[in-house]
């Protein structure tokens, strides 16, 4: 999953003191503000769905719960060396420290959920669903007329997309809809853990993710079981880690470090079209007439809302 456009205060001006991990990895700080910030979005576009798309593949092999406990696994050990998580929670007060721990559970519970919603649903659907929360968050935000009228537009554009799912998989719809609802959660805790100063961007999201790792141990260890006894079934899960949970939440740090709030909100409408284009390709999830439909709709909802505290 990645930030939303109101997950962080940032100034888009302010290159070398916002890009993550810039004071421990000069030369990644001269590299991303080196290079344009829409392409660290291009990025993080495409590993976005692309990640959770090979993970669908997995679940024979390791189970839903399985494959969410290797993906989070994975990142919480690659991020631990470079953001060093004990650190943080040491240099945090009290209450920052409660916000990590409910920010990790969150992210946990999460990607579970979204990964249940995989295994029922197509991945644009899901991905509809996780961005009217989104605009939900804009409209608590910054009531106007445009946002309301935006949030319709997505609405709608997701009862086109649902259709008989309703009746034929009600379970799908709710693990889709408690994601989408964890999703914004995220982007609240995500924004006060920012404005708490639990670090960067990147050392608050390397502390939740081994809160997450450590809430979801029990839960999925059991079925990820098998891959640490088939050493390609291993790679193919670590792969799916770094591509869902390290590539596009670097990417989205690096790329919201540097564009304004509103230019990051309407470029996150590709994210849905993203989704679909990756489940035509990887899971020959084909959409029907009423699904492009619903998914432009959706597109369009994303686009034309305004997030709270526009840059």
């Amino acid at each position: 999953m990645c930030i939303g456009d109101m997950g962080y205060d940032t100034d888009p001006m302010d290159d070398q003191t916002q890009v993550p991990g810039a004071a421990a990895n000069p030369a990644l700080a001269a590299l991303a503000t080196r290079l344009p910030p829409h392409l660290w979005f291009a990025v993080s576009a495409v590993f976005h769905y692309l990640g959770p798309a090979f993970a669908v593949l997995l679940f024979p092999h390791v189970g839903v719960l399985g494959m969410a406990w290797l993906r989070i696994a994975t990142a919480a050990l690659i991020f631990a060396p470079l953001t060093r998580p004990w650190r943080t929670f040491a240099r945090s007060d009290s209450r920052t420290r409660l916000l990590l721990l409910a920010f990790g559970t969150c992210l946990a519970v999460m990607n579970c959920s979204f990964y249940l919603a995989l295994e029922r649903l197509p991945i644009s659907l899901v991905a509809a669903i996780e961005f009217v929360g989104t605009i939900g968050v804009a409209l608590a935000g910054l009531r106007s007329v445009r946002n309301m009228a935006a949030l319709a537009v997505a609405v709608t554009g997701t009862l086109m997309l649902i259709d008989v799912k309703w009746s034929s998989d009600p379970a799908g719809l709710f693990w889709a809809f408690l994601n989408g609802a964890l999703f914004v959660g995220y982007i609240v805790l995500g924004h006060r853990v920012a404005r708490a100063g639990a670090g960067n961007g990147i050392a608050g999201l390397g502390a939740a993710m081994a809160v997450a790792f450590i809430v979801v141990l029990p839960i999925g260890f059991a079925d990820a079981m098998p891959a640490f006894f088939s050493p390609p079934l291993l790679l193919a899960a670590i792969g799916v880690g770094i591509c869902s949970s390290v590539i596009p939440y670097v990417c989205d740090q690096l790329a919201m470090s540097r564009l304004p709030r509103a230019s990051f909100a309407l470029m996150l409408s590709l994210l849905p079209v993203t989704a679909t284009l990756i489940g035509v390709i990887v899971l020959r999830q084909v959409p029907g007439v009423r699904d492009c439909a619903g998914i432009a709709l959706v597109v369009a909802g994303v686009a034309f809302h305004k997030p709270a505290n526009n840059d």
